[in-house]
């Protein structure tokens, strides 16, 4: 998961009849397990959960690292020799190709060429871990221990956990003869973490030229999230969605000379004013792409709160205030901005001719980029230069995917196998997947990892303390099996 996708939520638009029954499943009392024994998932069997959590803690000792500068193609070559060795049934009955130095192509021929083919996507890269911050962890950042009911490490939720759990459903059909209906690729992306420009991109572009239509794709995103709404049982979240990433770069240029003559605002202070001037104007909200969201939370939930999310008519402003109030609901109805950097100055006693500053926005879905750096500019007024960071195809945010479709019930009914009774909801994960590479040549793309975690919990990510509950482990596997069988294919 890149570092631009926390989590938060947002749902689709167009929730159906077909939906509807997944939409409307209970939770029914499960709490997170902090046990160290396995949850027993029906057709998976302790010995294949207990080789996920072996061969996923040798995959976070492992430290497959990625950035801006690129790979340690070491490293990497022994991640590979482990995923060979772990998985000796993925390798020999799925060709293999290795796009853009380390990430993996797997092919898996279907058994009729005309049904369109499914892609599912984890990835090998990591986050580093910031220095100083080791001591706070728990357990080693790539111990890969298992205590206190949990994993530990660096990647354990993003994503090497999807990544082992795919691959060790796949291995355990290989071993029973099972065929797929659809051709399915396994797509183990390398540079995810700096924007999968030389592995999914890539990918994405074959396909494209080559004529590939994919009829799903999966990839990280959602998960069961407790905490999500005070008072609501935990969600699977499945994301249909995902906002678009836009860094903006704002710069004042003003006269230098001495700090004992200054003018009434410094380049510094100018775009410091600037940057408060985008914090306390934020882009309007639309609570319009929440409605089905929230009339999903309206039938589990009681009481006034029920009573306003169901006549969003007349009590659509009190809801928007409700959720403008906190920062992760604040998030499902408008594009967000975050000054994330600032820089300016040589010296204390010296004017700084120009000072700078980075605004991230997260674009939601129906707002563009050319509408952010509109608003930008009216905000910060004149004698502010207003510039587009990387600012290309991937700017905007792409189409919503149906929750009608086969792809979309075919996850949902998955997720109830091994999370029975939980409630489904579509929704718009906050940041970039490498999945959005691949909506153009998609009829569906969706974004999904079957753990069981909170709200609180979701800062591990890219944090410190990053882990999975070891009772989800069968869990893992259980669903990317569920997943594949509900395609169609035979023994």
């Amino acid at each position: 998961m890149t570092s631009r996708k926390k989590a938060g939520l947002a749902v689709g638009v167009g929730v159906g009849a077909a939906a509807a029954t997944a939409l409307r499943r209970r939770w029914r009392g499960r709490s997170e397990s902090t046990s160290t024994e396995v949850a027993a998932i029906p057709g998976i069997d302790q010995a294949a959960a207990t080789r996920f959590l072996d061969n996923l803690a040798a995959a976070i000792r492992i430290p497959t690292v990625s950035s801006i500068d690129g790979v340690d193609p070491v490293v990497f070559g022994e991640f590979r020799a482990l995923l060979e060795k772990s998985y000796p049934g993925v390798h020999a009955g799925l060709s293999r190709e290795i796009i853009g130095d380390h990430t993996l192509l797997f092919t898996w021929p279907g058994s009729d060429a005309t049904e369109p083919a499914v892609l599912l996507m984890a990835h090998q890269d990591v986050v580093p871990v910031e220095p100083g911050t080791e001591a706070g962890w728990d357990h080693g950042p790539f111990s890969g221990a298992v205590a206190d009911g949990y994993l530990w490490g660096r990647g354990a939720m993003d994503d090497k956990g999807s990544l082992i759990g795919v691959l060790e459903a796949v291995e355990g059909l290989l071993a029973e003869g099972f065929v797929p209906t659809p051709t399915i690729y396994l797509l183990l992306g390398h540079d995810e973490e700096v924007g999968g420009e030389k592995g999914a991109a890539a990918v994405a572009e074959r396909f494209a030229r080559e004529g590939v239509r994919l009829g799903l794709v999966l990839d990280e995103g959602g998960a069961v999230v407790s905490g999500v709404i005070p008072g609501v049982p935990p969600l699977a979240l499945i994301g249909v969605g995902e906002k678009a990433s836009l860094d903006v770069e704002i710069t004042a240029v003003a006269e230098g000379g001495h700090s004992s003559m200054p003018p009434a605002h410094t380049a510094v202070g100018r775009v410091a004013g600037a940057v408060r001037a985008i914090e306390d104007h934020p882009m309007g909200a639309r609570l319009a792409v929440q409605r089905p969201f929230l009339e999903v939370l309206a039938r589990i939930m009681g009481g006034g709160r029920a009573v306003l999310l169901r006549n969003l008519g007349w009590s659509g402003p009190m809801v928007e205030r409700m959720l403008a109030r906190a920062p992760h609901t604040n998030a499902l109805i408008r594009t967000t901005a975050a000054a994330t950097v600032i820089r300016g100055g040589v010296k204390s006693n010296v004017l700084p001719q120009e000072a700078t500053a980075i605004v991230n926005f997260r674009i939601l879905p129906g707002d563009t980029a050319a509408g952010v750096l509109d608003h930008v500019r009216s905000v910060v007024g004149d004698g502010i230069r207003v510039r587009p960071i990387d600012f290309g195809k991937t700017s905007d945010p792409g189409p919503l995917s149906s929750i009608e479709s086969p792809g979309f019930r075919s996850v949902a009914n998955a997720v109830g196998e091994v999370f029975p009774g939980v409630t489904v909801a579509p929704w718009i994960l906050m940041g970039a997947t490498d999945s959005r590479y691949f909506v153009p040549i998609a009829d569906g793309v969706y974004r999904f990892a079957p753990l069981s975690t909170s709200l609180g919990d979701l800062s591990r990510i890219h944090g410190t303390g990053e882990r999975i509950a070891v009772a989800d482990a069968g869990r893992v596997v259980g669903f990317y099996r569920a997943l594949v069988t509900s395609l169609g294919g035979k023994p």
